[in-house]
């Protein structure tokens, strides 16, 4: 398997562009991103989840965080050197852009400058959300990794902060769906569908390019790092203390 797909030539346009009347079927998202953009979605359910139940279910909502931290940083890196139309430089929302888009003279493939906003604010949210969720501590069942780094008032304060920001990326997520909702309904554009198959019907614009196995690894390698040093487990560990020395008494622990 390529994860570049090739440009529509003589050989490869009628694999990679079927003519629908004034259209043609481009290959538009790679599958890093959709795999990507799934995963995402089902660490995310699992974290919202388990973090209303609580209890028991802390450490999956634990293992949750570090999931999307992990997918985050991944997609932060394919959105650099990944392919045409996952790079952020692709789908840049600039004040020009939106202007053009809100007027209804926005002409382009991947994300408008209205979903780019969207992009952008819901990878910053989920990345602070994450990043706080390794300080917090709810004083029954769950502590973070680096919560006892931090000293307990600043870990209670990011704890709170995570709890705040849950609320935010809800409503932002709930936005999210309601404008895919409304594209679907009102324009009958199915933006879930190119996202699962990663082929769209469009005017103009040219199949997806570039990426290759080099970045996918060289991403894949840079989030796996970033979750092995959340969690803590490259931490350096303290060496426990010595036995006590032949005839003597070790003291108690004071609590």
């Amino acid at each position: 398997m390529s994860l570049i797909t090739p440009t529509a030539g003589a050989g490869t346009r009628s694999a990679t562009a079927r003519q629908h009347g004034g259209s043609r079927r481009i290959r538009i998202w790679d599958l890093p991103t959709r795999v990507f953009h799934w995963a995402l979605v089902a660490a995310v359910l699992v974290a919202v989840v388990t973090g209303q139940v609580g209890g028991d279910w802390m450490p999956v909502h634990g293992i949750a965080g570090l999931t999307i931290l992990g997918l985050v940083v991944f997609r932060l890196v394919w959105g650099v050197i990944g392919s045409t139309h996952s790079r952020f430089v692709s789908f840049a929302p600039t004040p020009r852009k939106v202007v053009a888009y809100l007027r209804g003279r926005w002409r382009g493939v991947g994300h408008n400058p209205l979903g780019a906003i969207s992009v952008l604010l819901l990878l910053g949210l989920l990345a602070a959300q994450a990043g706080s969720g390794l300080f917090s501590n709810d004083d029954i069942a769950f502590t973070g990794p680096w919560a006892a780094s931090i000293g307990e008032a600043l870990s209670s304060r990011l704890t709170g902060l995570h709890h705040q920001l849950a609320d935010v990326l809800l409503i932002l997520i709930g936005l999210h769906v309601a404008a895919i909702a409304a594209y679907l309904l009102l324009k009958k554009d199915n933006l879930v569908k190119p996202m699962v198959t990663g082929y769209k019907a469009v005017e103009s614009g040219e199949p997806t390019r570039q990426g290759g196995w080099l970045a996918f690894i060289v991403a894949l390698v840079l989030a796996l790092g970033a979750v092995l040093f959340a969690s803590g487990a490259l931490r350096h560990k303290d060496a426990p203390p010595p036995p006590p020395a032949a005839g003597t008494t070790a003291k108690p622990a004071a609590w």
